[in-house]
């Protein structure tokens, strides 16, 4: 028993003690309260043998259903957002997470090659139907292969899925605007472009090396310096344009060989280079912007315009050997990159991804603008 409080009482009175049940007259008494049971606790004996039980955990079963649950929970939470969002016309509900089309196939009518999702036509986001023109027929199968690849409606609002039609929408839009005698977006892409011939990739050299000290550049492997192959790579480039494509225009390097604020080019040659961008077909002035954007650079997509291009066909030379194709377009984008790597080595998921892209982008160029002879 044990005990909890003891209390003292006033003299002369009874008082009663719950411990022996009996009547005490006593200055002082005490009051004895206890939790024990009244009877004691039969103790078993023991009789296992061995270790002890490993502890519970649990089981497979239960953490798989209530990971279903929770899915069940957010599925239904999802579903009843989408509910309201098509009450109050806000939203397109759970339809855009299915793809609602079986067979793509490409179309021909009158007005040009159309992509068909079953019996739809595939349209841009201007609710016009998305149009190739006849001759570029590998251009409407290549939107037509992304749209055949999507697995929801939900993945076409995402533009890296469906870059080629992303960028023929583009093309179309400018051509849109050129028929209604519009020029808002050719002037903006003129503006865009244009801004990057001063800090053109092939026009910025590195300077010389000094040989004493010897610079980073030097090292056993390397036979030739930075500045020597930037020249060697760049100026086939630019005798090909300042003969064929902007003839007696001289194009100069923005960097002097101790400086790194760029030099503008002559303002002739700005107002040359300019006219012939802004009088470019609608594809052509896609295709060159997609380009300029990806190899930062307007050089090397220009070039590289004018080699694919069937509307640009009459200003290259057709008796050449060699097309000036993605992979030197590529490798002139992205030569000092390549000469850095090629030292101290790539960052594995940024150096290799972004190589693949510049490919990829510079490959959109190619199939935008090039297609069958008119």
């Amino acid at each position: 028993m044990k005990r909890i409080a003891q209390l003292p009482l006033a003299e002369g009175t009874n008082s009663f003690r719950s411990c022996s049940r009996t009547w005490v007259s006593s200055p002082f008494t005490q009051r004895c309260l206890h939790t024990s049971p009244p009877n004691p606790a039969t103790v078993a004996p023991i009789t296992a043998s061995g270790p002890p039980p490993t502890a519970p955990v649990p089981s497979a079963e239960h953490v798989d259903s209530r990971g279903a649950r929770r899915r069940k929970q957010a599925d239904l939470l999802k579903r009843g957002q989408d509910m309201r969002a098509i009450a109050g016309g806000t939203g397109g509900g759970s339809a855009k997470h299915k793809r609602f089309w079986k067979d793509v196939h490409v179309k021909h009518t009158d007005e040009g090659l159309q992509v068909h999702l079953d019996k739809l036509p595939l349209r841009r986001p201007s609710k016009a139907i998305l149009t190739v023109p006849h001759h570029k027929p590998h251009l409407a199968s290549a939107i037509a292969l992304e749209w055949d690849l999507l697995v929801s409606a939900q993945q076409a609002l995402k533009h890296h899925l469906i870059p080629m039609t992303s960028l023929v929408s583009r093309a179309l839009d400018i051509a849109d605007e050129d028929e209604v005698g519009k020029g808002d977006i050719r002037a903006n892409i003129v503006k865009t472009v244009m801004r990057y011939l001063d800090t053109d990739s092939l026009l910025c050299w590195a300077p010389e090396a000094k040989p004493d000290p010897p610079g980073y550049d030097v090292h056993v492997k390397r036979t030739e310096s930075l500045r020597s192959i930037q020249k060697r790579t760049a100026q086939p480039i630019i005798q090909f344009l300042t003969e064929k494509v902007w003839p007696g225009v001289e194009i100069i390097p923005v960097l002097d060989s101790e400086s790194i604020v760029p030099r503008s080019q002559p303002q002739m040659t700005r107002d040359v280079i300019q006219g012939w961008v802004s009088g470019l077909p609608a594809f052509e002035l896609a295709g060159l912007e997609r380009g300029v954007l990806a190899g930062k650079g307007l050089l090397g997509a220009a070039r590289l315009l004018v080699e694919w291009s069937t509307e640009l066909a009459h200003l290259r030379d057709e008796e050449a050997g060699k097309k000036f194709g993605v992979e030197e377009a590529a490798r002139a984008a992205s030569l000092e990159v390549d000469w850095q790597t090629g030292m101290w080595g790539e960052v594995e998921d940024t150096h290799d991804v972004d190589k693949e892209d510049v490919r990829r982008q510079f490959g959109s160029v190619v199939l935008l603008v090039s297609g069958e002879a008119v």
